[in-house]
């Protein structure tokens, strides 16, 4: 498994960081599969400069067993994670707009826990880039910068630790499902692509009804589990719900 963590890579007006992930993946489809695509919040402050409201994504990938490509590129050899940078990094550049400050993580095997610390703390404290440099080479963890003021970097190696806790963030892509859920949708379309519908503010597990999921599907990460959070709507049915929209 791979983890990559992007960050600070649009401008007002342009394509946000969501859909450049969205690219990474297609751009990788033939070898890895996406397992997520996670939006994660970081600290909301106007010391911070950023498009809208900060948030960095991470990408989850898998190898496929089925890979066509050569065997050097089977498994997370050396090979195979250095053509996984070399994609990131051309599909960053190819979209870089003057303005943005992009910078790319990359994480194999374990995640350190001063990355997953890190992750922690940029969502609740100011930080600088030269201190997500100095813990991502203290620990071996690849980050670079890919233009701009380099602060991308933060983000980037923010998003890599929230992803490996999976205890936060806001699934833009579960697995290799179509995008294709809005509106009012069965629960039990939304439990077919394992999406836990539960009450927002209590444990209860809701496994009948109908929900609003509204534009797009976009449940959360809570615990290793997508879980979509709902509340009961104002009708006579209690089994009407609409689904809340955290970060």
């Amino acid at each position: 498994m791979i983890i990559v963590g992007i960050d600070d890579t649009d401008i007002i007006g342009s394509r946000g960081t969501n859909q450049l992930a969205r690219q990474i993946v297609r751009e990788l489809s033939a070898d890895w599969s996406c397992l997520r695509i996670v939006r994660h919040q970081l600290l909301d402050d106007p010391r911070v400069p950023y498009t809208s409201k900060n948030g960095s994504a991470s990408i989850t990938l898998q190898r496929r067993q089925d890979s066509l490509r050569s065997p050097d590129l089977v498994g997370e050899t050396p090979l195979a994670v250095d053509s996984v940078l070399q994609c990131c990094r051309r599909v960053m550049r190819d979209w870089f707009i003057e303005g943005s400050d992009p910078g790319l993580c990359l994480l194999t095997g374990e995640c350190p826990p001063e990355v997953v610390e890190w992750g922690r703390r940029c969502q609740s404290e100011f930080v600088e880039r030269e201190t997500a440099f100095a813990v991502a080479a203290a620990v071996g963890v690849h980050l670079e910068a890919l233009g701009g003021t380099e602060d991308g970097v933060i983000g980037a190696l923010a998003a890599v630790g929230l992803a490996w806790a999976q205890n936060s963030g806001r699934i833009i892509q579960l697995g290799e499902w179509p995008d294709d859920l809005s509106g009012a949708q069965p629960v039990d379309a939304l439990r077919s692509r394992d999406v836990c519908v539960q009450g927002y503010g209590t444990d209860q597990k809701i496994t009948d009804g109908t929900v609003d999921v509204g534009k797009h599907l976009r449940p959360n990460v809570r615990h290793g589990a997508a879980v979509l959070f709902v509340e009961a709507t104002a009708t006579q049915s209690p089994q009407l719900y609409q689904a809340v929209k955290l970060p």
